[in-house]
């Protein structure tokens, strides 16, 4: 169809199909040859996005993978490297081929969709485009794909061992990402296979549907994050079949009348102030405590508070102790944590060497209540209670 014969009305229903329309010069090269330039046109596109090769691998996009076999199969063709061999601006043609048992001298990509594993609709109905994403789905993946490598793991690492730690004993669950979709700063969740963090979460603003969303910084188990939107992020744990939230800590029986290895034990309850000039922490420091549980001793713990983020870069002094026999301790601190939670601190300050750091053991809470929720812990009561931040009180569950 030529041009001219292009109505608006065309146009409109192209973009609601999400197909972008794009007038081509013409060209010498045949059809099979556009074919080549134009799928390895859409490899450099995905290189220029995500600042990296894409890669094989039944956990990443469909698409990652359609172009990963595609660069490998353009790169074992002489006939393919002599047509492109000026366009190369990424040097692609050069590095070592990837060989697969595909049939090389064919790049047919519903071929190498159904080499796959994705096989094409049941239904022939001339309605259905296939493989042919729509908008919304097309900026969530590349969302989700736009990574960059996490300067400041270090101060994340210890969180993602936690974790992980506590999925293996059963501590915390992974749930299918469905029924509940909130997404919060603190949650875990699994995404393609990866553990991802919502460190943060900036301002609310409105999408274009009207809906409210934000931007988060997701930090993942393999040294990179995002500055990805909320409902993007929501979007791709739908769309993962395997995308899970992961639970908070399940304290689990904190007082057994067996002793099992590792388990029953001894252990103290230690509440710690910080002496931290920082304004938002000092302005605070009659609420503002560090509740732990160790089996050790605290002076020790707490020696090199002023380099060590989990104090806030900050000397500290102990304000309280509590000593517990016959418990668990990784289980108690987890109850603790998770009762206290609408409690937490949420600040970030910076650690000597610039990097924002997020501590997650501090909670605005004044020292009687932490009295209070002890006792409470020691009759075996506390699963009855809950605290409310606002009024800063020790309530029955309604």
């Amino acid at each position: 169809m030529a041009k001219s014969e292009f109505t608006d009305e065309d146009d409109a229903l192209l973009a609601e199909l999400g197909i972008e329309v794009e007038i081509k010069n013409t060209s010498s090269h045949t059809p099979r040859e556009e074919r080549i330039i134009a799928g390895f046109e859409e490899i450099e596109r995905f290189i220029e996005t995500n600042g990296r090769l894409p890669q094989h691998g039944e956990s990443n996009d469909i698409f990652e993978r359609l172009y990963a076999v595609r660069l490998d199969q353009i790169r074992a063709s002489n006939e393919c490297k002599t047509l492109l061999e000026g366009m190369d601006k990424h040097g692609l043609l050069t590095n070592n081929p990837q060989l697969t048992s595909l049939d090389l001298d064919t790049l047919d990509d519903d071929a190498l969709l159904a080499e796959l594993g994705v096989s094409e609709p049941a239904s022939n109905d001339i309605t259905q485009l296939k493989f042919v994403k729509s908008r919304a789905e097309r900026k969530a993946a590349e969302e989700v794909a736009q990574r960059s490598f996490c300067e400041d793991f270090e101060n994340f690492k210890r969180l993602f061992d936690q974790v992980q730690d506590e999925i293996k004993a059963g501590e915390r669950k992974t749930m299918r990402f469905k029924e509940d979709a909130s997404i919060n700063p603190g949650e875990f969740f699994i995404l393609n296979g990866q553990l991802a963090f919502v460190a943060e979460s900036g301002e609310t603003i409105k999408a274009p549907n009207g809906e409210a969303d934000a931007r988060m910084r997701v930090i993942y188990d393999n040294q990179t994050e995002s500055n990805i939107l909320r409902r993007s992020f929501q979007r791709a744990l739908y769309k993962d079949e395997a995308g899970r939230r992961v639970s908070e800590p399940n304290a689990g029986p904190l007082f057994d009348n067996v002793v099992e290895n590792e388990d029953v034990e001894s252990g103290t309850i230690y509440v710690l102030r910080s002496k931290s000039d920082h304004p938002e922490i000092a302005s605070r420091s009659n609420v503002l405590h560090k509740i732990g549980v160790t089996g050790g001793s605290i002076a020790v713990r707490i020696a090199n508070a002023k380099v060590d983020p989990t104090f806030l870069m900050a000397e500290v002094e102990v304000v309280a102790t509590y000593e517990l026999y016959n418990i668990n301790r990784i289980k108690l601190e987890n109850l603790i944590h998770r009762f206290l939670n609408t409690a937490r601190l949420k600040i970030h300050i910076k650690d000597r060497f610039g990097n924002p750091i997020y501590p997650r053991e501090w909670f605005l809470v004044p020292l009687f209540i932490i009295d209070e929720m002890v006792e409470k812990i020691k009759d075996g009561t506390l699963s009855n209670y809950e605290y409310n931040v606002e009024n800063a009180k020790l309530e029955l569950n309604s």
